[in-house]
């Protein structure tokens, strides 16, 4: 048996007071959106309508309108949600590891909130497992904690576990971390691989790209530069950061004939110790840089 429906009237009611109308949002959608949160939360059983209506009053409806929005593409809705969420994000990621390690999974959730996929076509947005039953900030908090423990699992089961006399667990128990055989060649195949993975860029995400990470410009400088609004850059670097890893991923499958745990190792090794890669030689950018250190967080 299907959960009870939603009449015309509660979602009505439940639109204007999410102020919907601001993003744009059909009626349908939102209507789908409270549709779905009903089921998720109650399940099959229809309900006593004394109890859904409790449940819809404990939504957070204007998160999930702006999630609606966001998820359909948008663009004042992201905006908006770049510009009120990003720095709770970033205080969130920064909690979780100090060093920039969580807040570069911060900065890939947006290309999943977003919703693009690797050829930049179609949209299955993050944000279509986003009910409202907290708030927004608290359910982008959860998803970006998931996604930490998710690399530390994963990282975790990539070091092998060395037998209690072995020269393994020796070394690993001395200050000086044992030297890694194959990084030499995982060095190799990742600067070649992300070398052809930038030039296959379109020259505007290319510029877009070196004006954040090799001239250290802010979001904000970038979008004047582009043209663009700050939201709008945030969302294309999360893109194109994608699209690049998926690239370079392709490539090692394919081309240095790795497997999955392969890969993963090898951007484990390069992340820990990138060395020689120069990301402004890739670009291909000039020698100027900003002399005042801009913020990067703005």
């Amino acid at each position: 048996m299907r959960s009870r429906r939603l009449d015309e009237a509660q979602v009505e009611r439940l639109y204007r007071q999410a102020n919907a109308g601001r993003w744009h949002v059909p009626s349908s959608l939102f209507a789908e959106a409270l549709q779905a949160s009903v089921d998720r939360a109650i399940g099959a059983k229809a309900p006593a309508r004394r109890e859904l209506n409790r449940y819809l009053a404990s939504l957070h409806v204007e998160d999930l309108a702006l999630a609606c929005a966001c998820a359909a593409g948008d663009e004042a809705a992201w905006e908006h949600f770049i510009r009120e969420q990003r720095s709770r994000l970033y205080r969130a990621a920064d909690a979780l590891a100090r060093g920039g390690r969580a807040r570069e999974l911060a900065d890939s959730l947006y290309a999943e909130l977003y919703g693009l996929d690797n050829r930049g076509k179609g949209r299955q947005s993050l944000f279509r497992y986003f009910h409202g039953r907290s708030s927004l900030a608290t359910w982008l908090r959860a998803v970006l904690a998931q996604r930490h423990v998710d690399r530390l699992r994963v990282e975790r089961r990539l070091e092998p576990l060395p037998e209690e006399e072995s020269t393994a667990a020796i070394a690993s128990a001395s200050t000086a971390p044992a030297p890694d055989p194959d990084r030499s060649r995982c060095l190799t195949a990742i600067r070649h691989a992300l070398g052809q993975a930038v030039a296959r860029l379109d020259p505007r995400d290319r510029l877009r790209l070196g004006c954040y990470y090799a001239q250290e410009l802010t979001l904000a400088e970038t979008g004047r530069l582009l043209l663009e609004h700050e939201a709008t850059v945030s969302r294309q670097l999360a893109r194109t950061r994608r699209a690049i890893r998926e690239d370079v991923e392709r490539q090692l499958r394919a081309e240095a004939g790795m497997s999955e745990p392969q890969i993963a190792q090898c951007f484990h090794s390069v992340m820990e110790d990138p060395g020689p890669l120069d990301v402004r030689e890739m670009l291909d950018v000039g020698g100027e840089r900003k002399e005042s250190g801009p913020d990067r967080s703005s």
